[in-house]
């Protein structure tokens, strides 16, 4: 783990898409980050040690999802299955296969493994998941503001992690999609699905995969703004939670009450013509109860001593 200073920053933005707004002051204390997302090396561990089973590894309880087709109803996880042919961007159906026997051992369903890809972020992770290892490991998941303080590596202000420029000098500095997604990935960062949790350069904090390779769980409910008191000027929120369980429901869907979390970072399925999500800033709503192929997590830890000398 990494010590992360803590300190006043902007966070959000009113810039972009209308669930960063409004840009607004936070303060946070200081606390220790994961260097890198969990890796598939570090959630085997948690699961020998434990016994610990996945959510997509246990077919879905029928009383919790009614009107579903009983034959929906098997153990599995999102996959991105990309199609051929460019497609209507606004139906995920197009690009996303619920794929039964998916999961973190099994990454692209059936016939895979992850015999290769230790260094990788672990994904198929709900957020009980990501919350049961992180009190196994003895810690936490940061909450949004923790989050993209640390994200923004001391860069107050800034586009991206690393400064103004997606891609200075034409350098790929994180796991992204170049290409017109989701039918067309030209490869240009070198990587088409997830990535070595080093393989880009760390931000100023030391903190590698900040943005892009896998979405990352916070402990925040989801809501569609930033809360509204937090824009105002008489003072500045500090170590702010977003969000009620109550208000975090998708409107969309109101037959079917799932609570969501903020998530933060992108993944490598960002791209500039689809989901420009690769900005500290920039937010999402994943159900917690839904594992994909491009959402992970990491820990952190809120003390002021070392999480090395913490006692057995």
């Amino acid at each position: 783990m990494l010590f992360i200073p803590g300190g006043t920053f902007r966070m959000g933005s009113d810039r972009h898409y209308p669930e960063e707004a409004p840009a607004h002051r936070v303060t946070v204390d200081r606390f220790w980050m994961d260097r890198t997302p969990v890796t598939n090396r570090q959630f085997k561990e948690f699961v020998r040690a434990t016994g610990h089973v996945t959510f997509a590894e246990v077919a879905p309880d029928p009383k919790n999802y009614p009107g579903t087709k009983p034959d929906m109803l098997y153990a599995g996880s999102l996959v991105f299955t990309p199609p051929a042919r460019p497609v209507d961007l606004r139906d995920w159906s197009q690009w996303w296969s619920l794929m039964q026997g998916a999961n973190w051992r099994r990454p692209y369903g059936p016939g895979s493994n992850i015999n290769a890809l230790d260094n990788h972020p672990v994904v198929h992770v709900t957020f009980s998941d990501a919350l049961a290892y992180a009190r196994w490991a003895g810690k936490a998941l940061p909450s949004e503001a923790e989050w993209e303080f640390a994200a923004r590596g001391g860069l107050d202000g800034a586009e991206y992690a690393w400064g103004e420029e997606l891609a200075p000098g034409n350098r790929h500095l994180a796991n992204t999609w170049q290409g017109n997604f989701p039918h067309e990935n030209s490869n240009q960062d070198g990587f088409e699905r997830t990535s070595p949790v080093t393989a880009f350069p760390p931000n100023g904090y030391g903190l590698h995969d900040m943005i892009g390779n896998v979405w990352e769980w916070t402990e925040d409910w989801y809501s569609a703004r930033h809360e509204a008191d937090a824009a105002k000027a008489c003072c500045i929120p500090v170590n702010p939670r977003g969000g009620r369980e109550d208000a975090s429901y998708d409107p969309g869907l109101p037959e079917i009450r799932i609570p969501r979390k903020v998530i933060k970072g992108g993944s490598h399925l960002c791209a500039p013509s689809y989901c420009r999500r690769y900005r500290p800033a920039a937010r999402h709503a994943e159900p917690v109860d839904t594992s994909t192929s491009h959402v992970g997590f990491r820990c952190v830890w809120r003390s002021l001593s070392d999480p090395l000398q913490r006692e057995e």
